[in-house]
This record gives C-alpha cells, sequence and structure tokens, in this order.
C-alpha cells in the first residue's frame, strides 16, 4: 500500500526508518482435440468449444458450441459446458451423468443442460446420458467429455490509460460498493459534493483488504454461499479534497471539528451484506449485518501486551481496552470465520511537541524514533488540533497527541501510539462483538496477516509483511494445535483467543545460499535482554510492541517494502510482494540476494534509480511444514518495462504482461476449480515508477514452484554508469503464464480482493482514483464514467465485480 504524507495524501513509499546495519507450472496444456463421434445415428456437429493454452488471439478465447447428445469433446476446469439434445428426438427428455467426478447439471430448456468442468489432476472423463422414450421404447445416447486440469482462459489485455476499468472480451464489470454508500437504515444517499456527513453509516474512503464471508438463506454462517455473504473490507486513508466541500480546512493551524469527525469516520473498516439477485450483484442497506468498526470504535488488548505499562493510557488506565484502528491495510482471514485488519501506516496520524524529548527516558526516545514518531512532526490531518464543542468528546481528538503533558501515562496519551499497529480481529457475523488487538503477532506497520492452510493437529500460522522500506518479513506460530471442532464454533473471538493470544513471533532471513531461518522474537532469548546496548528489553511486551528494534538486533534480512503475503493453498508456498525500492535508501552497494537489483528506469525526464519496479520473492519451509524454522527461497518475478534490457528484465517480460511496483497478492480459494491443482494467483500494482505507460494493473498467474529455476548473477548499474554484481536464485520465465487481467482508471491503486466460494465472482476494490485532483478539477470521473457519466463527478473508490458472461469460473 502507499505509505502515508503527513499531510495526508499518499506517495510512493518513500520512507525508510530501519537504521540498523542488517543486511540488506505448469507448462501449457495442450487441450484434447474435439473431434465428434457419431454415435446412435447422430450426425457431426460442430467442435467443442476450446481455450488454447497460451494462444493470445482472442478468437481462441471465445465460447463455442454445445456439445450435441451421442459425441464427445474437451474441455477444462472452471469452464462452462453446454449438454443439448436434438428437439423431438425423444419425450420426457433430460440429461444424467454416468461416470466421473460429479458436477451439478442446471437445466436450460427441456433438451439443454449446463455444469461447470470439476477441478481435475490429469486428463479425467466424463460420461453423461440424453435419455427420454421414442416410439414408447426407452432410449439413450452417451456423450464424453474429457476435462484437462484449469488453465488461464484469456487473451492478456492492453496496458492504457483510459478513465474505466477495462477486462478481458467475456467479461463484465459492475461497481457495487462506493465511498459514501449508506449502510445503516436512514442514512440518505450521497450527494458526492463534499457535504455529506455521518460517515460512521457509510461506506469510507480507500477501499483496500477485503474478505467474503457465505451466509444461507437463514442468515447465518455458510461458508459455501456464493449467493450471499458479507464483504468485510478495510479504508486504509482519505482522498480529503474530495470528501469537504472545497477540500480541508483550518484556521490557525486548528481543523474544524466537523472536518475532523468526517476524516477520522472514513477511516477503518465495513461489514456490509451483499446478494446476487438475477446474477446482479447489490449491498443491502440497513441489513442487521451492517456496521462500521472506526477510530472511535472501542477494541480490546489481547494478548502478551494487555494491561503491560506500555499501553496505558488516560482512556484505559489499566492497559486492557482501546479505540478503534487506523489506516487498515491488507488484511486475512481466519478458518473459524473472522475477518483479520492490519494496521500500517498509523504512524503518520500522531504529533508530538518539538520538546517532547526532554520529558521522555532515551529509551522511549529510540522506539518512538524507530517507528518514526519524531518530536515536532506527525499529525496527518492535524486531528489533534480540534477543539470538541462537547468537553466529552475531547479525548476523541487529544489521543492523537503523544505528547507528555501530565505526571504518568494514565493522565494522557503519550503511550497512544503503542495501542495501534498490530492486527485486529472482527467478527462479522456478530456486529455487537467487541473488536480485539492481537498483541501476540507484534506491533509493526501490518501489511496483512495471511493464514497457512489450517491442518487438524498443525498449530496455525498467519505471515505478515511490514510494509516500509527495509522493513521485515515475519510469521506468527500459535502456540496450540488446530482442531476441526473450533471451525463452526459460534463464539468466534473466544476461539481467536485460543489461537492467536499466545505462540511464537518469527522475522525471517534471507541467506546468500538460497536458503533461509526464522528467527524468534522472544523475550530472554539471544540479544532479545535487559543487556542489549542499543535497546534494553524488559519483557515480551516490550518484544512485541518494539518488533521492529527486536528483529533489528537478530539480523533479519532488509527487504524492498515487504507488501501483501499470500500461500499457495495446494502446497503451501509463500509468496510475498517487495514493492519497490530507491537509491537514497539503498544504494548501489546496499543490494542482498533477496533483493538483488540497483537500476535505472527512466520515467520521462526523471532517473528513477533503485528498484523502481519491485520484486515477488516465495519461499518453501523445511519439511513441508509452516512451523518449520527454515526454508528454501527464490525469486518468481521482477516487475520490469517490457522495453527494458535484459539485466533489468529479468524474468522476460512482454507486453502481455510486464508490470510495475506489485502489492496486492491472493491466491484463488481453494473451494474454487482456480483454487485447486495449480492455483490461479493474482497480483494487484501500486506503481508509480510505470504509470506514464499503464494505469495500475491486475495480473493472473499460474506460477510454478520454488527451484524451477536456478542461481543468476545481475550485474548492476548505478549514477554515473558505475555497475556492481550480485548473485540471486530466480524461478522459472512465466511466460504467458502471467499475463494482465484488468487495467484500473486515472491515478488508482487496484487493492483488496476476493471471490465467491465458486470462483464465479471476482471481488476487486478501486482505491483513490483521481487522487491528484482538486474539488474543482477532478483528475478522474471514477466510478460515473465506468457507465459513460459526464464528467465533472468526484471520483470514488469502490468495490467492483467482475463475472464471466457465460458464468464461468474468473480467469479459467
Amino acid at each position: 500500500m502507499s505509505e502515508h504524507h503527513l499531510t495526508g495524501r499518499h506517495d510512493d513509499g518513500d520512507i525508510q526508518l530501519n537504521t540498523s546495519a542488517n543486511p540488506s507450472l505448469n507448462d501449457m496444456i495442450a487441450e484434447r482435440g474435439s473431434r465428434r463421434q457419431i454415435l446412435g445415428g447422430m450426425a457431426s456437429v460442430a467442435a467443442l468449444f476450446g481455450l488454447s493454452a497460451c494462444g493470445n488471439d482472442k478468437s481462441d478465447y471465445k465460447v463455442g458450441a454445445p456439445i450435441l447428445a451421442g459425441s464427445s469433446g474437451a474441455s477444462s476446469s472452471g469452464r462452462v459446458v453446454t449438454l443439448t439434445g436434438v428437439p423431438g428426438e425423444a419425450t420426457d427428455p433430460k440429461w444424467t451423468q454416468v461416470s466421473g467426478p460429479a458436477v451439478t447439471l442446471t437445466t436450460v430448456d427441456a433438451v439443454t443442460a449446463t455444469f461447470v468442468a470439476p477441478s481435475v489432476f490429469t486428463a479425467t472423463d466424463l460420461v453423461f446420458a440424453f435419455s427420454g422414450t421414442r416410439n414408447g421404447a426407452a432410449v439413450s445416447q452417451a456423450t464424453v467429455l474429457t476435462v484437462s486440469p484449469a488453465q488461464l482462459g484469456f487473451p492478456a489485455i492492453a496496458k492504457n490509460r483510459d478513465d474505466v476499468v477495462t477486462v478481458p472480451e467475456g467479461y463484465k464489470v459492475t461497481v457495487l460498493y462506493r465511498m459514501g454508500d449508506p449502510i445503516l437504515a436512514g442514512v440518505a444517499a450521497f450527494a458526492n459534493n463534499g457535504t455529506d456527513t455521518n460517515f460512521a453509516g457509510r461506506a469510507g474512503d480507500h477501499h483496500d483488504g477485503m474478505a467474503y464471508f457465505g451466509l444461507n438463506a437463514g442468515g447465518t454462517r455458510d461458508d459455501l454461499s456464493s449467493v450471499r455473504g458479507l464483504l468485510v473490507m478495510n479504508h486504509e486513508n482519505i482522498t480529503d479534497q474530495y470528501l469537504h466541500t472545497s477540500g480541508p480546512t483550518s484556521a490557525g493551524g486548528v481543523r474544524p471539528e466537523a472536518e475532523a469527525i468526517k476524516e477520522i469516520e472514513a477511516h477503518g473498516v465495513s461489514v456490509v451484506e451483499v446478494v446476487q439477485t438475477g446474477g446482479a450483484w447489490t449491498y443491502v442497506q440497513g441489513s442487521a449485518f451492517n456496521r462500521r468498526v472506526t477510530p472511535n470504535t472501542p477494541t480490546t488488548l489481547r494478548g502478551p501486551v494487555r494491561g503491560d505499562a506500555l499501553v496505558k493510557t488516560a482512556y484505559s488506565t489499566d492497559g486492557t481496552a482501546g479505540r478503534g484502528t487506523v489506516n487498515n491495510c491488507a488484511n486475512g482471514y481466519s478458518a473459524w470465520g473472522t475477518y483479520l485488519t492490519c494496521e500500517e501506516n498509523w504512524a503518520g496520524y500522531f504529533r508530538r511537541a518539538a520538546g517532547d524529548n526532554a520529558a521522555r527516558t532515551a529509551k522511549e526516545v529510540t522506539a518512538l524514533g524507530r517507528y518514526g514518531l519524531s518530536a515536532g512532526a506527525g499529525g496527518a490531518g492535524n486531528w489533534a488540533s480540534v477543539t470538541a464543542a462537547n468537553a466529552a468528546d475531547q479525548s476523541l481528538f487529544s489521543k492523537w497527541n503523544l505528547t507528555v503533558t501530565a505526571a504518568d501515562a494514565t493522565g494522557d496519551y503519550r503511550n497512544e501510539a503503542n495501542q495501534y499497529g498490530w492486527v485486529v480481529e472482527i467478527d462479522p457475523y456478530n456486529p455487537a462483538a467487541t473488536p480485539r488487538k492481537r498483541t501476540a503477532l507484534g506491533r509493526m506497520g501490518h501489511e496483512g496477516a495471511w493464514p497457512a492452510p489450517f491442518v487438524a493437529g498443525r498449530k496455525p500460522v498467519f505471515y505478515m509483511g511490514d510494509d516500509s522500506r527495509g522493513e521485515y518479513f515475519y510469521k506468527f506460530v500459535s502456540a496450540t494445535a488446530w482442531s476441526e471442532a473450533d471451525a463452526t464454533a459460534t463464539d468466534r473471538l473466544a476461539i481467536g483467543d485460543k489461537y492467536l493470544d499466545n505462540g511464537t513471533l518469527y522475522v525471517a532471513r534471507f541467506d546468500a545460499t538460497g536458503q533461509g531461518v526464522w528467527l524468534p522474537l522472544t523475550f530472554g532469548t539471544g540479544p532479545l535482554t535487559a543487556a542489549n546496548a542499543a535497546y534494553a528489553f524488559a519483557s515480551q511486551a516490550d518484544v512485541l510492541v518494539n518488533a521492529r528494534l527486536a528483529a533489528d538486533a537478530l539480523g533479519a534480512t532488509k527487504m524492498d517494502r515487504p507488501e501483501w503475503a499470500a500461500v499457495n493453498p495446494a502446497n503451501g508456498e509463500v509468496y510475498l510482494t517487495l514493492t519497490n525500492n530507491n537509491a537514497s535508501l539503498r544504494p548501489l552497494n546496499g543490494t542482498n540476494a533477496a533483493n538483488p537489483r540497483h537500476y535505472n528506469d527512466p520515467k520521462g525526464a526523471a532517473n528513477q534509480f533503485g528498484n523502481p519496479n519491485g520484486h515477488i520473492i516465495r519461499l518453501h519451509e523445511a519439511g513441508d511444514t509452516p512451523e518449520a524454522t527454515s526454508f528454501q527461497w527464490d525469486i518468481y518475478a521482477f516487475g520490469a518495462g517490457s522495453d527494458l534490457d535484459a539485466a533489468i528484465n529479468v524474468s522476460g517480460l512482454t507486453a502481455d504482461n510486464d508490470f510495475s511496483s506489485p502489492d496486492g497478492l491472493w491466491f484463488s480459494r481453494a473451494s474454487s476449480p482456480a483454487g485447486k491443482v495449480n492455483p490461479l494467483l493474482w497480483i494487484q500494482t501500486d506503481d508509480g515508477a510505470f504509470t506514464d505507460v499503464t494505469n495500475n494493473q491486475m495480473l493472473a498467474a499460474m506460477p510454478g514452484k520454488v527451484g524451477d529455476g536456478g542461481a543468476k548473477t545481475i550485474t548492476n548499474t548505478g549514477a554515473g554508469g558505475a555497475t556492481a554484481t550480485q548473485a540471486t536464485f530466480v524461478g522459472k520465465a512465466p511466460g504467458l503464464q502471467l499475463r494482465r487481467f484488468l487495467v484500473g482508471p486515472k491515478e488508482c491503486e487496484i487493492t483488496g480482493i476476493d471471490s465467491t466460494p465458486d470462483g464465479r465472482t471476482l471481488f476487486v476494490n478501486i482505491q483513490h482514483p483521481g487522487e491528484a485532483g482538486t474539488a474543482a478539477a477532478p483528475s478522474s470521473n471514477w466510478p460515473a464514467s465506468q457507465s459513460g457519466a459526464a464528467a465533472g463527478s468526484r471520483p470514488r473508490s469502490a468495490t467492483i465485480v467482475v463475472t464471466k458472461n457465460d458464468g464461468g469460473v474468473v480467469a479459467l
């Protein structure tokens, strides 16, 4: 995700707080020919619709003729298949399945049925019978369909800078949930002119990480429902120039209370019910499930930090409670049906007076500085400046001021920042449940908490990036082995207590050998003691509150902005986006094997030295268990323009799949054909280096596995022509097993993705379109532009729905 300007605006993440000295497949599957064999006197018909594995001619991806009773054909997992008989051949006709993996036949008319080809590991025959009676005698015709494993089934779309969301031919985009849309009963429609209020009852801004939770017809949890559910999504930040009538205002540096309230409430999380009716998705205003979790919502601290002196404030003098969540970026989920939202660039919202260091211990100053909380700086939105009309509301604004003003921490908000930077668990099915901050997972610029597959008897594991240049990659291993019985418990947050309040937090060290080690952040071991000269750790709570300092001490590997992680549901391999870095923060001699490139990718007349296009690293845990303390790694793909030379375009990207600044990352659900055998990996970009060529984009991939490539030495180039070499490990070139699926509107970021369990509906978030414009002159009109609306409409972050016109699994 984009990092935070102190003005409230976004930049491309040009920040580094880590000053430690730590070292910085399947091949194409050929479909079986669709030769038709004449059975039962039936005439041959046109070939079954077929999609070539890697062709890019649009004609290769068009749906063809249905399979006629008595013939044979071929398809691949996830695609819609139509079976049809000849009218009049039999009375009382019907289709039934004779053999093969079971499918659900949907009747279209008297002689026609459809189904989605099931997931298979190898080419597999499905046999169907078209039966009825003719002249008083029973008749039946056999039809054989050969299904191959899933493969990408769309042509790569072209890069573009249009002000709409572009998808391949054969797909449809609809806008579902926009910033400002009312979700509570009685909240007025959104005017979109800066006059709207009550964002505690509306969609927030900057839609980000997102998950879908199924509901059945009775309104209870159903993990397999693909027609009704709850969308839970983060609202990371705001585009303040569009939120107010003429942009934000202040008088003498003091913000108006009404504007600050609007900005605060536009952050946080939405829970909103969505339903599919007649093939169209809508959200349900006034649903009993709908809620907003904002920076003002009460929360509970759980885990080792609960009650510690480091989190005591005037609001929570015993250090057990807090208020709200802010700058929620990526996300995760649990097997027991809860949503995990992650607080990323929370530090930018707090301010400290210029002389505050004098009131702090040297240890406190070190800890504050390591998280970017410098004296005399901070305060995006300047909410701390507000004087509330009602004195009872003053603490809602005072809490953003960390300056020491009282005799101890229970009289001011000096420790308020320690209440942020956590993974927060929310029960989407229970609007009355208080969100819980899971402190055992560490405090950082959290970029997701993505789980490994839950396996009975194995401890749950969650992977987490810390999104800032030079920060680290972490994982949390629960202390408790997973029990399947807990998956259906109704007190979901109590189950979270069981698995998330105790465990071991690890940080990754990527070695130059292509191997790596997970280093435990455990108080009393190694340098994590009171004797540490750089920072004297006092307890496990101190280690977790100051996880960055602990990782520094352990010698973790500094990374190029570690962002979203995703776990392959088929083989457990872990992917991590490393969005970018620049020469001022990582110079030519600052590369390491896991972050190996330094080069120039000019944007117009401006040089962009460093790693402006980013890369995606992946790792395979030792022993095929996420509980392992070591791993093997390589780099799946390097971002680059296709016009750059091979020393930079290491992955051999072409115009069909070149990308820059990978950010969002997600594997398709294991319940869908897209998430089985060779699961689809979705890659979303948040780029500034490549936007002179294309708007931000989303690509789909079928990656191989760690070790499918080999060792490589890269020759890097710095300013003035200086060169240096860096050895690394590179995966097999992705070719057209990676291709562009979607391009967003102007000045947006593509972020947040999930699907229905069947994979036939894809939800995607479009964040901050037109972020460089003004209220008087918007630089984008999306989402109004998606339907051809007239220019002048203010842009809005929004959730879109992507479906395949024939109803098949998206991207297959």
